[in-house]
Parts: structure tokens; sequence; C-alpha cells
């Protein structure tokens, strides 16, 4: 079988860093499906604006070392140190470098649709798209294995000061800055690397953001 994008989307993060791990946990972070010349019409969106979320199939195009027979993984929940089968988790290291997430349709525009709570980089290609259905698609009682057992701690964030603060509302409306923090407040180390006295950085709707965590804080050092 072979399958080619339909769309792309756009994404205030231009890389894999500090995007959040799950889609929707970060409902401020705003993206764009941007349709190919030959889905663009509107009638291959024709009664989308009836419903509310939509199930996105993507593409992992920055993953430059998957490797198809790696066969268990080691989840970020998990501290990064226990081995799972590849298919009970959500890593982006699969035989078939496949994502799915779900996502808030906040508008539909000629060729596009503005959406929320996606974890997905810039110009990720998109295969298709399907509406989101409660009554087939949610099983609230529905166990989560090793996910539920291990809650995700999530940090304070702050900047080093108010001068800076008013730099970044500069930059950003107060939903992107809104985006910003939710999505740092995950924590984007890998977690191989907390514990380590280090600087991190990535690119933000085009400025760069580089921070530092103190326990459980992190505090923003810089925007450009």
């Amino acid at each position: 079988m072979e399958i080619k994008p339909i769309a792309h989307f756009r994404s205030p993060f231009e890389g894999k860093f500090g995007i959040p791990r799950q889609s929707s946990i970060v409902s401020e972070v705003r993206g764009r499906i941007v349709f190919e010349k030959e889905y663009a019409s509107a009638d291959a969106l024709r009664g989308l604006e009836g419903f509310d979320y939509l199930w996105i199939i993507w593409g992992f195009h920055l993953n430059h070392s998957s490797r198809p027979d790696k066969l268990t993984v080691r989840p970020p929940r998990l501290g990064g140190n226990t081995r799972l089968g590849v298919f009970a988790t959500r890593s982006p290291f699969r035989p078939n470098p496949l994502g799915l997430s779900c996502v808030h349709i906040e508008s539909i525009e000629e060729g596009s649709i503005v959406v929320s709570g996606a974890d997905l980089a810039d110009s990720t290609p998109i295969f298709d798209i399907k509406p989101y259905l409660p009554y087939s698609d949610s099983f609230p009682q529905a166990r989560c294995g090793f996910v539920q057992q291990n809650d995700w701690e999530e940090l304070q964030v702050t900047t080093a000061d108010d001068a800076l603060m008013e730099k970044l509302r500069s930059f950003f409306d107060e939903e992107q800055l809104q985006g910003l923090f939710k999505s740092l407040s995950q924590d984007p180390r890998p977690s191989y690397e907390r514990g380590k006295e280090k600087n991190y950085g990535l690119t933000y709707s085009g400025h760069n953001i580089t921070f530092h965590i103190e326990g459980k804080t992190l505090v923003i050092d810089s925007a450009i």
C-alpha cells in the first residue's frame, strides 16, 4: 500500500523538543492543518462543521533513527529505565512511523482547519483525518496499564525576572504564552537527563527560548 500526505501541519513547535507528550493535554496550543491542493476543496470537508474533535493520522517525519526491528522501548513515564513492548506504548519509534492524535476543531477555513491540543511538529505530514465519535471512541473506565500507576508530575514555570516576562508578552499573545508555559510544565527533558544541571532550548512560534530546571521549577532564562 502506498500512501501520500493529504495535508501538512503548521505548528508553533519547529522541532521535537518541547512538544506536548500526548494530544489534548495542552489545549492552549493551536495549529493548522493545511491541505494539499487536490484535497483543499470545500467539498472534502462538507459536514465537518457538525463535529467538535478530529482524529489525525500522521507521520513521525523527524525520527530519522527509527528501527522497524526494535520491539522494546523505554517509556519516559517509567523514568526511561524500564523496557516495555513497543505496542504497549505510544513511543514515536515504531515499526511503521505513524502517529494518531485527537484534536479540537477551532475553525474550518478555506483549504485548512485550525485545531487545538495537537502534539505535532511543524511540517508534519498528515495522511488522513476522521471525525471523533464519543459513542464509539470514548471509554472512560478503561484500564491504562503503567500510565495510570505512574502520574506525570508537572513543573512550575517562571521567568528569570519580570523584564523577561514582559518580553515574552511582546512576542506572544496570551493564548500562545499559556501554550508555551503549559507545554514547558510537562517537563520536556528526556528521562535520562533528569537530575542533571543543564541548560535547554527550543523554538516556539519563531522565537528561541532557553531554560533550566531547579528542583520542581522550570526557569525561563532568555527569549530571542
